[in-house]
């Protein structure tokens, strides 16, 4: 799916690329939207899995942002065909598929919401903000800079920029931070525009 997109992905040339016979991945899946399904259900539940464990003894809510923007970096940016489904490929596919993907999201986005909820306890962030609003902010960054590392190809480290777009998740665009932060906010060539 990576390599010919999802719509070009038949059951032959997947079954193929497996080393197996269509009907053996019948035996398993249904139909091409079930393999999509299933890739995403168990990336999706190791990134969790891996985040629960990392974040079990931070009890502030700005460690808990770092490992949590550091994993989905460092998951995505070790795989990088992986990368390329789920920010290009499952943009193209149908509605009904894309719900099943929001159900599959669901443990990831509380996980983010639990975030949000300590830093506001905290004081981290604003005690006034909108959780729903924080939580699409957080993760559309991160899948933007996703989208942006994967469309080129995937040419510098990803995980490198976890602690630029940690930095701008907490402090915004404040110029009071930025000069508290010296060598921050070097973009690396590939992602210029």
């Amino acid at each position: 799916m990576a390599e010919h997109g999802y719509h070009h992905a038949q059951i032959s040339r997947i079954a193929r690329t497996a080393g197996v016979a269509d009907g053996t991945v019948y035996l398993y899946f249904k139909n091409k939207e079930d393999i999509l399904i299933s890739l995403l259900r168990q990336a999706i539940g190791r990134i969790v899995e891996k985040l629960q464990q990392r974040i079990a003894g931070l009890e502030r809510a700005e460690d808990q942002l770092r490992a949590l923007v550091e994993l989905y970096l460092q998951e995505l940016g070790a795989h990088p065909q992986l990368a390329m489904v789920t920010q290009v490929h499952l943009r193209q596919v149908d509605a009904g598929i894309r719900r099943e993907i929001g159900d599959i999201m669901k443990p990831f986005y509380r996980a983010l919401d639990d975030v949000i909820e300590l830093g506001m306890r905290q004081g981290v962030f604003r005690p006034n903000i909108n959780p729903r609003i924080a939580r699409r902010m957080i993760f559309g960054t991160l899948d933007e800079t996703v989208t942006a590392w994967v469309l080129p190809g995937g040419k510098y480290d990803l995980a490198s920029l976890a602690e630029d777009v940690v930095d701008v998740l907490l402090y915004g665009l404040s110029r009071t931070r930025a000069a508290e932060a010296p060598g921050r906010g070097e973009i690396p060539p590939a992602e210029v525009m």
